[in-house]
């Protein structure tokens, strides 16, 4: 395999608690948001990376700090074997071309006073000079290549639908060639039939470009389609690193069992058996000690809750890795067997995996 495109190394974000703006500015908050925390991670040239978890698990904020975006607490990110932690200045500016995002919220993130031609052509007048001649006609060029029309580059963004501003954010992040693009819930308001153009223009897109993808969402049936690989995330940690299709299919993790058995089902005949999670997610502000899943775990031991499981490779799974201190256990038995109700944890105290 070639060597990563971008690699995260124990990446850290946290974000400060303060009740004044004084406090927060001299970094005096006692108390932080663990968003990420201790996250290795890389992501290969061409190759979609599928990014999943519950709300609030952190999927956005790392996204972020792989596009500097944030500025990370603690840890490294590399670019190309290059260090660019700590980038700033011209420097920041120029790499900046090599990483662009296109956000969740396409109304959001286009400035409604500004025409195509003009949201588009914004990261390129950031990188270079050119006139307005030039501007116009290298956004006509790649209007085409999401599925635009060139004709609409004195039109504004309120005069296009939900998949069309959509289009719009994608071709303001591919006017400066990156290599890498955080898709940040690229489709969650579209329709499902808009949907799926998006999907198969950034298919190919990838195809044609040799673009990389991180693909930030909640759909799982997209992370299917379009990923390679697939990490799960949970409570700012990595819980489960794989090939797509394995992990869809044979999911190690307790949480990534949890997390794929919530996904409706309408075929009774294909209906996966369900094991239930219980508790309260715990705060990112005071995240439990050992494995963070430990208090909703139904398999929980007593080594879950002292020793903070680390990711590892999980022996006779090959590209598979996971946080759980009994892996190897758990990972192998189907799902039916591991029905636990939240009765018999109370009881027992002592059963499955964390």
């Amino acid at each position: 395999m070639s060597a990563p495109l971008v690699e995260a190394q124990h990446l850290m974000k946290r974000f400060p608690l303060s009740r004044s703006l004084a406090a927060w500015a001299s970094r005096e908050a006692e108390e932080f948001v663990h968003a990420v925390d201790d996250v290795s991670l890389e992501i290969y040239p061409g190759e979609t990376l599928g990014l999943i978890g519950e709300s609030g698990s952190g999927k956005t904020t790392l996204g972020w700090l792989f596009a500097k975006l944030h500025e990370p607490t603690g840890g490294q990110i590399w670019f190309e074997g290059r260090d660019i932690t700590g980038l700033s200045g011209r420097d920041l500016l120029e790499w900046r071309r090599n990483v662009q995002v296109v956000f969740q919220d396409p109304v959001g993130s286009l400035d409604p006073r500004l025409r195509v031609w003009q949201i588009v052509g914004e990261p390129i007048l950031a990188q270079e000079q050119v006139s307005r001649a030039q501007l116009k006609a290298r956004v006509s060029e790649l209007l085409p290549l999401v599925g635009l029309p060139a004709g609409v580059l004195d039109q504004y963004p309120h005069e296009f639908s939900g998949g069309g501003r959509q289009r719009l954010s994608l071709a303001r992040a591919l006017s400066v060639h990156p290599k890498l693009l955080v898709l940040d819930e690229p489709t969650s308001a579209l329709d499902v039939a808009v949907q799926a153009q998006v999907l198969n223009r950034l298919v190919a897109l990838q195809q044609e470009l040799g673009l990389s993808y991180l693909l930030i969402t909640h759909n799982v049936a997209a992370v299917r389609y379009v990923a390679d690989r697939v990490a799960v995330m949970y409570l700012g940690r990595i819980v489960e690193v794989g090939p797509v299709e394995e992990v869809m299919e044979r999911p190690i993790h307790p949480y990534t069992k949890a997390l794929l058995a919530a996904i409706p089902q309408p075929d009774p005949r294909r209906r996966r058996a369900r094991y239930r999670i219980g508790g309260e997610v715990p705060t990112l502000v005071h995240p439990p000690p050992g494995c963070r899943f430990a208090p909703r775990c139904p398999f929980v031991i007593d080594r879950c809750i002292a020793e903070d499981p680390p990711l590892r490779i999980i022996p006779g799974r090959p590209g598979r890795a996971a946080a759980c201190h009994r892996a190897e256990e758990v990972g192998d038995v189907p799902p039916e067997q591991l029905l636990v109700s939240p009765e018999t944890q109370a009881d027992s105290g002592s059963t499955g995996a964390g």
